[in-house]
């Protein structure tokens, strides 16, 4: 399949191994001093490499490559884990040690507030991560929770998403149009692994994220679940319809 991948410029790795610590995934070692990507399979094609790079040896290509193996990938670190590997903190994410995918309730208190839209406000984010490609299917967050999916665009778009969607719910994000992937297969996963309450889709009227809807219908029809949906629809003028 024709995907996104790294690339290693061998001339210019210094042979620091920066790279190969920073892959989370394990695709990369290193090789007679110099940083190989070993495992094409363990490549999600995310990058938390490209910014330990000191020497600016490592880029994204799109080319001919073996479909990411999570499995795999997931079946190699429990594996490194039984042999004494560092556990892992409290609230991070079973499936990884990427600091961007640790699953973990924000327990707020009392928020600091931020100015915005002449007023003050606090944000309402529930939980981490938000990104629908990087949230664990079985995080403890998503027993009995309300759910709420919404196309990046909408928080930028609608200025009390915090106030009005986000607040009570765990809220996931995703774009049908930019995200590579169908987020059906995962959003059933989640729906199947887990109880969830109800589900609120927030989602701009602009026709491809017509695209995002479809998906929540096809998630949940392949979850076998009955659960709750509630459309919300944002213009691009900022005003719900």
């Amino acid at each position: 399949m024709i995907r996104k991948i790294i690339k290693i410029d061998e001339k210019k790795c210094n042979g620091c191994g920066a790279c190969a610590d920073a892959c989370h995934e394990g695709a990369i070692e290193m090789v007679n001093g110099v940083a190989k990507l070993t495992k094409e399979d363990y490549c999600d094609g995310l990058g938390d490499c490209l910014p330990a790079c000191p020497a600016g040896a490592i880029t994204f290509e799109e080319r001919e490559a073996p479909a990411y193996n999570e499995q795999a990938v997931l079946a190699a670190k429990k594996q490194k884990e039984q042999k004494g590997s560092t556990p892992q903190k409290e609230g991070s994410c079973p499936s990884g040690g990427c600091p961007g995918s640790r699953a973990k309730t924000i327990e707020r208190g009392r928020p600091s507030a931020f100015f915005a839209f002449g007023g003050y406000g606090v944000s309402r984010l529930a939980q981490w991560p938000c990104q629908l490609r990087l949230v664990p299917v079985n995080a403890p967050y998503f027993n009995g929770a309300h759910l709420l999916l919404a196309a990046d665009c909408t928080a930028y778009a609608y200025a009390r998403t915090h106030e009005e969607f986000m607040a009570g719910r765990i809220t996931l994000i995703a774009c049908p149009k930019l995200d590579p992937v169908d987020h059906s297969e995962k959003l059933a996963e989640i729906f199947k692994n887990n109880e969830i309450s109800s589900v609120t889709l927030l989602r701009m009227e602009v026709p491809c994220c017509g695209g995002l809807q479809y998906q929540l219908m096809r998630a949940l029809e392949k979850s076998g679940k009955q659960i709750p949906v509630q459309v919300a629809v944002v213009s691009t003028d900022g005003k719900i319809l």
